[in-house]
């Protein structure tokens, strides 16, 4: 109960990389710095070219504005939110976040790989998935030799964990 009343008064917490930190950071530091005085400057412009009520450079400004201060927001909020992974004292034998897990498909026998990262960083491209997704749900806790059923639109498909590793 009190983790629920915690969570609900600071925002959800999120466990990030040091390298995953940075890049939240960096974003950060670029819309308020770089970002945010180009906003400033494009509404003092338009507001110099005249009647406000028929300037729609004026209104394209200011709605820019108000997206970019949004997106600051949410940025201030995941990092209020974030916390540094301390990677030593995870448990190497489980599957959690920052693991990257080898499965075997049961049905096909197709081998992937995937690394267990927070909702921000996933990136299937790179072979990151989130620890939120229904695959990165179904591997959380597992151990190698253990087998992952993961519920998807047309039933239920099974993975065998084939090996755990960390980077």
């Amino acid at each position: 109960m009190l983790q629920e009343y915690n969570e609900g008064i600071m925002g959800k917490v999120s466990y990030y990389t040091a390298e995953g930190l940075k890049k939240l950071r960096d974003e950060l530091n670029q819309l308020k710095d770089v970002e945010r005085p180009k906003a400033s400057q494009a509404i003092a412009e338009a507001r110099d070219k005249g009647d406000l009520s028929e300037n729609a450079e004026y209104d394209a400004a200011k709605e820019a504005q108000g997206m970019l201060e949004m997106r600051i927001s949410k940025l201030e909020e995941t990092l209020a939110g974030a916390r540094l992974i301390d990677e030593s004292q995870l448990d190497t034998t489980k599957a959690l976040i920052h693991s990257t897990v080898k499965i075997k498909n049961q049905t096909n026998g197709a081998e992937m790989t995937y690394k267990l990262v927070a909702q921000s960083e996933a990136d299937l491209k790179t072979g990151k998935i989130s620890v939120d997704s229904p695959i990165g749900k179904g591997l959380l806790g597992k151990k190698v030799g253990e087998v992952a059923e993961i519920q998807v639109p047309n039933g239920t498909m099974k993975f065998d964990i084939v090996e755990i590793t960390r980077e």
